[in-house]
């Protein structure tokens, strides 16, 4: 009688952005459908794939980490074969392998839809191997993905790429050119994301503003979303990464008015003072960002704004920064994110005068997050007992459940703590806000 054959175990570690996570979700699917075992426990595969970022130092820092920290599960036998896919291997080529000893394949990210083809070729081959190729002129099918979400939310991302050049950037080098995935392919991919059981969706992009542009139509973001808005089964949608230059009066309508698309923008604005901008290689300016929140929020005063920001950019002075600081406390945003500058290789703002010091940097960065945390906490506050509807993420065994209302994105914004919540994951409850912890919002079911 022969013995099954025992199938591979395949270990999958996905780091970095949501676009990041639409690629390991795709991988993920490629690995299921060749009949490999996909296992919870990476330290103990067969093979494993890191699908890494290497946006920023902080975060190419963390991908090699965890490179290393997989490969001394290599060395001690649990592991046979490592894999470095994504953007890293894109920005570092098979310099990587000089980089970090032990690597078996470099994976760049034109060569993703081929990952179980790669598995397969490394367990047979002895001799490390580089899979690279420029970034893809056209964008991928998304569909077919093993999401790793919870399966109620997932990301949609309609665009790849970017044309602009902001002088601190890399995502043009690592993802290359902009290109907009057609709106019969988003509308096919959002319609099997529902049937899955997905009733929120989180477009994102390099830039979802300019989406379209580059297949000639006209109001492409509205008249997108517009459409995905008739997707029977869908409940939310929510719009991440617009370029604040390109949103115009009528994506803010069709926001306005819509029952579906929430009133929650994430704009990056990276910095407020005319001079940085323009050395950031941003085309707005001071008046344009305040002009375009009052305009929001005259639209939708129940709007919740995000917002990203960087310190200590090359040339910013003490008066810059603290207008920085100033724009802050009058635009009260509701969620911040804030980065220390980073020189990354490649980029010009890497080679400006005017560097700023580590010190200057991290103390900058604090003073912002600690103005941002005293609007945060009083907006807060002043939702105590008022009334929200809440998607529930997930509930633990003492019944107590983690869920956002609309004015919070999954993964990087705060939650809803939801006290003896009865629903199930995926269900939308009322309830009541009681109290805050923090930055998150303790509630009810009512």
């Amino acid at each position: 009688m022969k013995k099954n054959k025992q199938k591979v175990t395949v270990g999958f570690i996905s780091l970095g952005c949501p676009k990041n996570s639409v690629d390991s979700e795709r991988m993920l699917a490629e690995i299921a459908q060749a009949g490999f075992f996909i296992t919870a426990a990476p330290d103990t595969a067969d093979v494993v794939v890191i699908n890494t970022c290497g946006f920023i130092a902080p975060a190419k820092a963390e991908s090699l980490e965890t490179i290393r920290h997989t490969l001394e599960h290599k060395l001690s036998g649990a592991v046979k074969k490592v894999i470095v896919a994504g953007c890293l291997p894109e920005r570092e080529g098979e310099q990587l392998f000089n980089q970090v000893d032990g690597i078996d394949a470099v994976v760049g990210l034109g060569q993703r839809d081929n990952i179980a083809g790669i598995i397969k070729k490394t367990l047979s081959h002895e001799h490390p191997a580089a899979y690279l190729n420029q970034p893809p002129q056209t964008i991928p099918d998304d569909r077919t993905r093993l999401l790793i979400t919870p399966g109620h939310w997932a990301y949609l991302r309609i665009s790849e790429g970017c044309n602009h050049r902001c002088s601190f950037c890399t995502i043009p080098a690592i993802r290359g050119r902009f290109r907009s995935k057609p709106p019969e392919l988003v509308l096919s991919e959002a319609d099997e994301l529902v049937s899955s059981g997905v009733v929120e969706l989180n477009i994102i992009a390099q830039d979802c503003t300019s989406y379209g542009r580059d297949l000639k139509i006209k109001n492409s973001l509205a008249a997108l979303i517009s459409e995905l808005e008739k997707i029977t089964g869908l409940s939310w949608i929510r719009l991440m990464y617009l370029y604040p230059t390109e949103i115009d009066d009528k994506l803010i309508d069709t926001i306005a008015e819509s029952e579906k698309i929430v009133h929650y923008l994430d704009i990056p604005i990276q910095h407020v003072n005319n001079t940085i901008l323009k050395a950031m290689r941003r085309p707005d300016s001071k008046d344009q960002l305040k002009r375009l929140i009052e305009k929001l929020r005259g639209a939708m005063p129940d709007i919740i704004l995000r917002t990203t920001l960087i310190v200590g950019f090359p040339g910013e002075s003490d008066q810059q920064f603290a207008e920085l600081l100033d724009f802050i406390k009058w635009a009260e945003f509701d969620a911040l994110g804030g980065f220390k500058f980073y020189a990354e290789s490649g980029t010009p703002a890497a080679q400006m005068p005017g560097q700023v010091s580590e010190k200057v940097k991290k103390q900058r960065l604090e003073e912002l997050m600690l103005t941002q945390q005293k609007i945060a906490f009083t907006k807060n506050k002043n939702k105590i007992g008022s009334q929200l509807t809440c998607l529930v993420d997930a509930v633990d065994s003492e019944n107590e459940g983690r869920g956002r209302f609309y004015g919070q994105a999954p993964d990087i914004d705060s939650i809803c703590i939801i006290k003896k919540c009865s629903a199930e994951p995926g269900e939308f409850i009322n309830t009541k806000v009681i109290a805050t912890k923090d930055y998150d919002l303790l509630v009810e079911q009512i």
